[in-house]
């Protein structure tokens, strides 16, 4: 059902006879959000949601790592806190299949054609949709182009990582306060892991051989993380093993970072002239270089509100919400939520409002997620299968020791191993 059919169709009474749980005579919906901007935005621009359907929207924001365990327990037990939940790639088709999360099915209004299909396959399972893409992102450089201009350096599309090096030391300035590279540091599958596993697979690298056997003890896992180590350690800013996307724009956006590779959504939300992009660096497997992922919104299974859990995710993910930031008189184009809809990057005031939409779109499009003979499962910077998440968490947290010091890099990835083999041993791989 549309959000034009509900204001047609609905009455107050019908909202509260038919939709499940009711706050003061009105339906109520508890939503699980990421703390990420797009998301922190959408609380204001839904407030006219919320006067024209008379349904009141509790707003639960967490921190990304904090989400997902939050999200996920209470999903997989059937807890019932939430009646939208925000979950991603790794997430929905595996959710979906297991019956915790509903199917989602829109009108002919949402043009569920229009989504980018590298998104949409990714948040489907066996031809199903099973969350809706709020944002979607790959990843790239993002650095300033005065800083690299005056250092006479230049970066390219699909740099080598060699030259990636060279163009942090030549920026790096910190008694001015300018660090030459930010990059992801603290733990967590979604935090430092989403990074350091692109960085693992241009090196050639991969978390699983053909038989889902751990490979953390391969050759490309000690020269990635020996270079990501050396590249973070001698010209990031100190603290790193703290940092993740929040924390790396809020660096960003003081004059802090000379270069950040990281989600292509950032673009939005960066404060600093003359930013310049770039496709993702490798170290000669340009394959998994960059990532892919979505914020998505899906319904819980069981949730006595899901007929108006699916009103809204229809209107929040639709054409109509693009348009609504777009011209909301707090955010503008160059705010809108992207990297879902074919039809965003053709929007004359979005061209002109982002500098930045030709090369995340190109990022996401080139993004490979499929399983190779390199790369025996779907998903790239995660692996799509039920244990992933706390492999994952285990590795990070080996990796932020190394990153930290607390432990050469060589230990890190020896316990690394260890613990992912004995997690999927338990598994039953």
């Amino acid at each position: 059902m549309s959000l034009k059919k509900a204001l047609v169709g609905a009455t107050a009474l019908t909202l509260a006879s038919t939709l499940g749980a009711q706050a003061d005579g009105h339906t109520e919906l508890t939503i699980a959000i990421v703390n990420n901007g797009h998301m922190i935005n959408m609380q204001t621009v839904a407030e006219a949601y919320t006067e024209e359907t008379g349904v009141a929207l509790n707003w639960v924001a967490l921190e990304e790592g904090v989400l997902r365990e939050q999200v996920t327990s209470d999903t997989a037990t059937g807890g019932g806190q939430y009646d939208i939940i925000n979950i991603g790639m790794q997430e929905a088709p595996i959710w979906g299949q297991a019956g915790w999360i509903e199917a989602l099915e829109f009108g002919a209004d949402y043009d569920v054609d229009d989504m980018l299909p590298a998104i949409r396959n990714g948040l489907s399972a066996d031809g199903t949709l099973y969350a809706a893409p709020f944002y979607g992102e790959s990843s790239m450089v993002m650095y300033r182009k005065d800083l690299t201009d005056a250092a006479g350096v230049t970066i390219a599309d699909n740099d080598s990582w060699d030259n990636i090096r060279a163009a942090a030391e030549a920026i790096h300035d910190p008694d001015n306060g300018v660090y030459g590279v930010c990059l992801r540091g603290k733990p967590g599958w979604g935090d430092n892991m989403a990074f350091i596993t692109t960085v693992v697979n241009s090196f050639g690298g991969a978390w699983f051989d053909a038989d889902l056997k751990p490979t953390l003890d391969s050759d490309e896992w000690n020269a990635a993380i020996n270079f990501y180590v050396d590249l973070l350690g001698t010209y990031g800013p100190p603290g790193s093993e703290g940092n993740s996307f929040n924390e790396i724009l809020a660096l960003y956006n003081e004059g802090k970072c000379g270069m950040w590779i990281d989600a292509t959504i950032a673009a939005s939300f960066l404060e600093v002239d003359g930013v310049a992009y770039a496709q993702s660096p490798n170290a000669g497997n340009p394959v998994g270089a960059n990532w892919l992922w979505a914020w998505a919104m899906a319904i819980p299974a069981g949730s006595p509100n899901a007929e108006a859990a699916a009103d809204f995710i229809e209107w929040a993910t639709s054409k109509e919400y693009i348009q609504a930031v777009g011209n909301h008189p707090e955010f503008g184009w160059g705010s809108v939520p992207t990297g879902t809809r074919t039809s965003t990057y053709a929007i004359p005031e979005f061209q002109e409002a982002a500098a930045f939409a030709d090369a995340e779109l190109a990022a996401i499009e080139s993004a490979a997620p499929e399983a190779t003979d390199l790369k025996p499962y779907v998903g790239v910077q995660f692996a799509a299968i039920p244990e992933f998440p706390e492999v994952g968490s285990a590795v990070a947290q080996e990796m932020a020791a190394a990153l930290s010091g607390a432990k050469s890099v060589e230990d890190a990835l020896a316990d690394a191993q260890a613990a992912a083999e004995a997690i999927m041993t338990e598994a039953g791989y």
